[in-house]
């Protein structure tokens, strides 16, 4: 996840002539890595880019091997088994206690939800009231957490949001910015499985262990149900995987828990494969679209499994994809020009979302976060020092291939080909920032899945992206 930029500054005017003249003897190959200037065909005002850029047919034609197999079924699978085995901040919810204590309990809780030191604001503007603060912090119920307590698992039954306090409140500390909800944490989707280890005082709230995230969810979202159950749902195909940015199951009035329910990229779901076709699921014929499994909650809480319509004519696959770098171009250009969602929201995704989803469809496991994603063992790694000047990490950034991964602090871009001299990228980000003709730096908000070249974008008046690249990573096989 990703903020807005700094402001802009002025470059004087003698500067400008010097940095002319500078590149004017530069070789056209390095000119735009060093030059502050857009070409004049930049399309949207975007440094570099035109419109074709847009199309991801374009970089997939220009690749020799643009269905070459990066990893198969098998190997994607070994990557998925040293990311749960290596990664530590994905958690493996099987191996969790039966009995949680009531040190284990709190320290989850606490390492998450820590009031900002930073005020906080309203979406009316106005600084969040002290007694607004002592009720959320209340309403953890931290004392209520028994000496041990009998772990419980559920699976999650509409997208929902997962928050670092038990409250909806959204709170900022920019007035008058309100994108960037510092409450959201991320999200979880239909089908996830979650161990809940608390709840609210209020009880409208569940403190929750994904396999990627803990953090509080809105009870009404989860549904309890057995071990057997939770973890045995989708173990077994037929499936569809969903492959489109998103898709909807079927309106129905007859079972609103899974009318229009929104699935995001890369969700697999069971299908009842021996349903008859002829016969109404919902009041309505299943010829049309495939006939799924999904969770709903029952009143009491209880955990039920239902069927429902996917139509066929929503973007989904009998399996994930082949992971290939025509299909990366493909499925990351599905979210382009989506708004930017910090922590998922906006029922949209932030940076780490996106590469999540992307790789979702293939059946790759990613951590949630920036943070943990670019220092992840299970990757192929390439990580960079302070020391490391640009002339290093440039000549990293030129050998980049298609779905190469490329970490800058909070920030995450999917690399898409290299042209014009350029190393190109497509990131779902709230801002975005390069100089312009006059010298000054243009603060773009992008705020959205956009296509950007690397070499051009600036973090401040003085530094690039470039400078600031922390870690390149790798969804191949590993390098020894």
């Amino acid at each position: 996840m990703i903020q807005a930029s700094p402001r802009r500054s002025v470059r004087p005017a003698w500067r400008v002539r010097a940095m002319l003249a500078a590149l004017l003897a530069l070789p056209v190959s390095a000119t735009w890595a060093q030059t502050p200037f857009a070409p004049p065909s930049a399309f949207g005002g975007v440094i570099g880019l035109r419109e074709a850029y847009l199309d991801p047919a374009f970089w997939a034609g220009r690749l020799p091997d643009a269905d070459r197999v990066i990893l198969d079924s098998a190997g994607i699978a070994a990557q998925n088994t040293r990311m749960r085995a290596e990664d530590h901040s994905i958690h493996d919810l099987r191996a969790l206690p039966a009995q949680l204590t009531r040190a284990q309990v709190l320290a989850d809780i606490q390492a998450l939800s820590r009031w900002p030191e930073k005020p906080l604001f309203g979406e009316d503007e106005q600084p969040i009231p002290a007694r607004a603060r002592a009720a959320i912090e209340a309403n953890l119920a931290l004392a209520a957490v028994p000496a041990t307590r009998a772990l419980q698992y559920g699976l999650v039954t509409h997208r929902a949001a997962l928050r670092a306090f038990p409250t909806a409140l959204r709170v900022f500390t920019s007035q008058g910015d309100t994108d960037i909800d510092r409450f959201q944490e991320s999200a979880l989707f239909p089908g996830d499985a979650v161990a809940v280890l608390h709840e609210s005082a209020d009880g409208q709230w569940l403190f929750v262990t994904s396999e990627r995230y803990s953090a509080w969810i809105e009870k009404r979202f989860v549904g309890l149900g057995s071990a057997d159950t939770v973890f045995g749902y989708g173990q077994q195909g037929p499936w569809r995987v969903v492959t489109g940015a998103t898709a909807f199951t079927a309106f129905t009035p007859e079972e609103p828990r899974v009318s229009r329910l929104q699935l995001e990229m890369g969700v697999r779901v069971p299908v009842l494969a021996d349903w008859p076709l002829n016969q109404t699921v919902n009041g309505q014929q299943a010829h049309a679209a495939h006939v799924v499994q999904l969770p709903v909650r029952n009143d009491d809480g209880s955990l039920a499994l239902v069927p429902a319509l996917l139509p066929r004519s929503q973007d989904t696959a009998s399996d994930y994809l082949p992971l290939t770098p025509r299909n990366l171009l493909t499925q990351a250009f599905k979210f382009l020009g989506e708004r930017y969602g910090w922590g998922h929201a906006y029922d949209t995704r932030d940076c780490s979302g996106f590469v999540s989803e992307i790789y979702r469809s293939f059946g790759v496991l990613m951590p949630r976060n920036t943070s943990a994603q670019a220092v992840s063992p299970a990757l192929d790694r390439i990580a960079f020092k302070a020391t490391d000047g640009t002339a290093t990490r440039t000549a990293a950034v030129q050998q980049l291939q298609v779905g190469d991964l490329v970490y800058i602090p909070g920030h995450v871009m999917v690399t898409i080909g290299q042209l014009d001299g350029q190393t190109w990228m497509i990131h779902d980000t709230a801002g975005g920032s390069w100089f312009g003709p006059d010298g000054r730096r243009v603060q773009a908000h992008l705020n959205g899945v956009s296509v950007t070249p690397l070499q051009p974008m600036m973090a401040s008046d003085t530094v690039s992206y470039i400078d600031r690249i922390t870690n390149i990573q790798r969804i191949r096989p590993q390098t020894p």
